[in-house]
């Protein structure tokens, strides 16, 4: 049979257990615990042995099924909902690290991915090697015996730099470390992370899955493509698990240990916005495309960056793993932050709000929020400019939203 299309997998992923009342939506379990008909039934679930939910905290029917969505759809050995972006990556690298190992990575990630690698980790131990990931030679002399990962975000955010995942692949099996990938700003039927040997890939499911950001939450989503005795932390556990060995530890130790298991309510509303994210994806990216050709010819924008323009030095190698359709956020620089500010508080349609890929078309001035805290040394070392406004384009007629930039540009 015909492999079925990404839009039919998402609507017909079966549920666990046939539901009694015949529900076409998967039911929300409002619930902490679970009864067990004996004893040695309730032995058998917590130490492993089945399958049997115990505690919400752990695994909850509804988050299940969600979690089973995202498989259908991916193909992925093992997905894990938690309840952020950030929790999804710092599960997701707490698993690998360890005291002594390092994290080789690039300066430009987002503001918290940035401060939780160089500072959270840093004081267990972990070191963070930031370099530029568009220079193999460079990558290729950070990665060492003790490097647990090679993390990056495959469009930086607010950067859009765009780094070659098969070199950077090769370079990290070649040394025996895992490449973990935050995917967040290309949607599933987009980009197939593991056809470019990403082994794991992070995803905000707040952004484009949830369905106009009524919700926060994170997946991990692990390939089942690393060899992981080759992994210092996790090569005894391969012994037992094989290509397991990462979803084993993970939802044996660390998830339940950290307690950022996504909620049954985010993971309903969650599996309803994955199965209009197509279409929405489909209409948002057309519009930042759009946009995006048409603020290359207004006055009072200096420059434009989106990796979908022909000019834009990222073009090939976004085409070539993205599509032509490399998501719904640009950037575009005016000629001071005093310009930046005085043009957001003249826009009437565009939002003032951090997030991405809402319903609704958000604007933010990256510098002064997300990098607020960050010294102007560390800013400019990441590339974020005070001239930069970052533009997560929604679902409006992107007529109106272009007029709207205009007038606020006067």
């Amino acid at each position: 049979m015909k492999k079925q299309g990404f839009e039919t997998r998402v609507l017909h992923t079966s549920y666990e257990r046939e539901d009694v009342y015949g529900a076409l939506a998967m039911p929300v379990y409002n619930t902490a615990a679970y009864e067990f008909e004996t004893a040695e039934a309730m032995e058998a679930a917590f130490c492993g042995r089945t399958a049997d939910h115990a505690y919400s905290r752990i695994t909850n029917p509804t988050v299940q099924h969600f979690e089973n969505c995202i498989r259908s759809v991916t193909g992925a050995l093992g997905v894990t909902a938690l309840n952020s972006g950030m929790a999804a990556i710092s599960n997701a690298l707490i698993t690998v690290a360890y005291a002594g190992s390092n994290v080789v990575t690039s300066s430009h990630l987002f503001g918290n991915t940035y401060s939780f690698l160089k500072n959270t980790l840093a004081a267990f131990g972990v070191e963070c090697r930031c370099c530029d990931l568009t220079n193999m030679d460079e990558v290729r002399a950070q990665v060492d015996e003790h490097t647990c990962a090679l993390f990056l975000e495959v469009i930086t955010n607010p950067q859009l730099e765009v780094a070659d995942l098969k070199k950077l692949a090769a370079i990290a099996h070649e040394k025996g470390v895992p490449l973990i990938a935050d995917t967040t700003v290309v949607p599933f039927h987009v980009f197939q992370a593991d056809k470019f040997g990403v082994d794991i890939e992070i995803v905000s499911s707040t952004k484009y899955i949830s369905g106009g950001a009524t919700s926060i939450g994170g997946l991990i989503v692990d390939y089942g493509s690393f060899d992981w005795s080759r992994s210092q932390k996790l090569a005894g556990m391969s012994r037992d698990f094989g290509k397991a060995a990462f979803a084993t530890k993970l939802r044996k130790e660390i998830h339940r240990n950290l307690g950022a298991y996504m909620t049954p309510q985010v993971a309903y509303m969650q599996t309803l916005g994955l199965e209009t994210m197509e279409v929405r994806y489909a209409r948002q990216a057309g519009s930042c495309l759009q946009l995006a050709r048409g603020l290359q010819d207004l006055d009072g924008i200096e420059s434009v960056n989106y990796t979908g323009l022909e000019s834009n030095p990222f073009y090939l190698i976004s085409k070539e793993q993205f599509g032509s359709l490399p998501g719904a956020m640009l950037t575009f620089d005016l000629a001071s932050r005093e310009d930046c500010f005085r043009f957001m508080n003249r826009l009437k349609l565009i939002r003032r709000a951090t997030n991405l890929f809402d319903n609704k078309t958000l604007a933010i001035h990256p510098a002064s929020t997300i990098y607020g805290s960050f010294s102007p040394e560390q800013r400019l070392s990441m590339d974020v400019s005070d001239k930069t406004i970052r533009l997560s384009v929604g679902l409006e007629c992107p007529d109106d939203l272009l007029e709207d930039i205009k007038q606020a540009l006067g």
